[in-house]
């Protein structure tokens, strides 16, 4: 059971000419129009810890990509139509690994076949886990992490004021309760006895809270954040979709949980930008405890290792033609590293991962059919 991406500045420094601002503490100024409380969060100077400013390489700007805006990454256009922003918040970019995880479960539980009901069953699987709970996290990320973009990316849909609080929260409310009723709709399809998938998704949807809010806030933790966030995009789905279609087992929860250490080391990998405001605020991402050239090997290494480990695991259960077909997806995997990321995780990270995550998944999938049989 137990995920984790954009013109001019919102945030404007007190000197428009200025090289430095002072970031510690970092005071939010929020403003309210009195017809839609929108806000516009700013990072306001304070007296120590001098950092360097520097302007987002990637602010959205007329010229800027409406695709991008749609799948909420960077170079996004400017956008003003509040359905195009509130489909933003949710980062449709993000939802395919929980799609994908759904797969991988109905095909470890070796009980999905091929028919019009079990197809639209793991369609509404797939539905409850990307755009409903997927973007229930990525809009709430978004929320409490209002005061770091305002740093990091003061482009973004909240800090900017493009749209207000109280749409905000009410996308929230929506989406968590319509992932809920989703689940609860699937367990009463599939004849469960004890409602499984219903509390996976209020399990993943605590989980998701604590990651952002506090006072738990995980993310601030490098490794309990990053361990939550892999495990909310691999082991989550994956347990949904077997739960759907077949019984979870042991021994699938603990293969899922390991491979979730490949989804930390996937989601160090969207720290390295933020860690000017991740720094100023306090959150011990792994690249501001480390430093980024220590970071990105534990990145790597969580990766990789991970993923050898569980080849080991399916050769040792008698299943070598898995094992080497998962070894062949992890060696591509390892060229793009060397070849993107490790060169420069920051420049790189959107090159490396749609390179290599391919592979990754793939491999996932490997892993799920060889636990079937």
């Amino acid at each position: 059971m137990a995920a984790v991406l954009n013109t001019t500045l919102s945030a404007r420094l007190s000197n428009a000419n200025a090289t430095r601002i002072r970031t510690s503490p970092v005071r939010p100024i929020i403003s309210l129009s009195p017809s839609r409380r929108r806000l516009t969060v700013r990072a306001t100077e304070t007296d120590a810890n001098e950092v360097k400013a520097q302007a987002p390489d990637k602010a959205p700007a007329a010229s800027g990509s409406s695709f991008n805006q749609i799948l909420g990454i960077k170079g996004a256009k400017q956008e003003t139509d509040i359905w195009k922003i509130r489909v933003q918040l949710t980062k449709p970019v993000t939802w395919p690994p929980l799609v994908w995880g759904v797969v991988c479960g109905a095909a470890a539980s070796g009980n999905f076949h091929w028919t019009l009901e079990d197809v639209a069953k793991s369609i509404v699987c797939m539905i409850m886990s990307g755009p409903c709970l997927t973007g229930y996290t990525q809009t709430l990320n978004d929320w409490y992490d209002r005061e770091i973009d305002a740093i990091n990316e003061p482009y973004r849909p909240i800090p900017s004021g493009a749209i207000s609080e109280n749409e905000v929260i009410t996308q929230i409310w929506v989406l968590l309760l319509a992932g809920l009723g989703l689940a609860g709709l699937l367990d009463v399809w599939a004849g469960h006895d004890f409602p499984s998938i219903f509390f996976l998704a209020i399990g993943g949807s605590l989980l998701s809270y604590i990651y952002s809010a506090p006072p738990l806030k995980l993310k601030q933790n490098g490794w309990i954040g990053n361990f939550a966030l892999g495990a909310s995009y691999i082991s989550l789905p994956w347990w949904a979709g077997q739960a759907l279609f077949g019984t979870l087992t042991p021994d699938i929860i603990v293969l899922t949980l390991l491979y979730s250490i490949a989804g930390l080391g996937i989601a160090i990998v969207n720290d390295f930008k933020s860690v000017e405001g991740d720094r100023a605020l306090g959150l011990q991402s792994l690249p501001v405890a480390f430093g980024p050239e220590v970071a990105k090997w534990i990145c790597v290494g969580a990766i990789d290792i991970t993923q050898l480990s569980v080849a080991g695991y399916l050769l040792g259960a008698g299943k070598p033609y898995y094992a080497l077909a998962l070894v062949g997806l992890i060696t591509p995997q390892v060229f793009f590293q060397f070849k993107y990321f490790l060169k420069d995780p920051v420049k790189y990270d959107v090159k490396y991962q749609a390179s290599a995550q391919p592979f990754l998944i793939l491999g996932l999938l490997v892993t799920a059919l060889a636990t079937s049989h």
